[in-house]
């Protein structure tokens, strides 16, 4: 078997993208707003994240290229053929384009049609892929956790979330 079709070439292919990723993340960053007199500004956690993902993508990165380079044992784990990531092929891969489709599908209709309804209607979608398929437990599920976490977030923590159609529900709360 070829060194480029092994698991260390492609941990070694992702982490330099991922390391590319992370210095781009990272520039975008220095572009946030500085507030004056704080302490903490908005940029600060998204760096510090960021920081933690490059210095550990660093290390894949390392281990990676020297297995590559060096060679690897026939027993090593990484010395395995790599798994293909053709969606046609590999079911796994077509699940993951789809659950990024539908996150983007989830930030286009958030404000249209609201966080609960975007919210439950994703969240039936995703338990449907990851297998279950109990409605009496799907939908309950599905719908009371946007509406608690939105009630959590628009009363208690004063956080104001777009309720779309669903602005009736907002209205009849603030009446309360």
């Amino acid at each position: 078997m070829r060194k480029t079709q092994t698991k260390a070439f492609a941990s070694l292919i992702s982490a330099i993208i991922l390391l590319i990723f992370e210095v781009w993340a990272y520039i975008e960053t220095t572009g946030f707003r500085v507030h004056k007199r704080a302490f903490v500004q908005p940029a600060t956690f998204p760096q510090i994240m960021i920081c933690g993902m490059f210095i550990f993508t660093l290390i894949l990165f390392l281990q990676s290229f020297i297995k590559v380079t060096r060679g690897m044992s026939e027993d090593d784990p990484e010395n395995e053929l790599a798994a293909s990531i053709n969606p046609f092929t590999n079911k796994g891969v077509a699940a993951a384009l789809f659950v990024i489709i539908l996150c983007i599908l989830y930030t286009y209709l958030f404000d249209r049609l609201g966080y609960v309804l975007v919210s439950a209607c994703i969240s039936i979608i995703i338990m449907f892929l990851i297998g279950k398929r109990d409605l009496k437990i799907v939908i309950p599920v599905s719908i009371l956790v946007p509406l608690i976490m939105w009630f959590v977030f628009y009363k208690l923590l004063t956080v104001n979330i777009p309720m779309g159609v669903l602005q009736p529900l907002r209205d009849l709360v603030d009446k309360f």
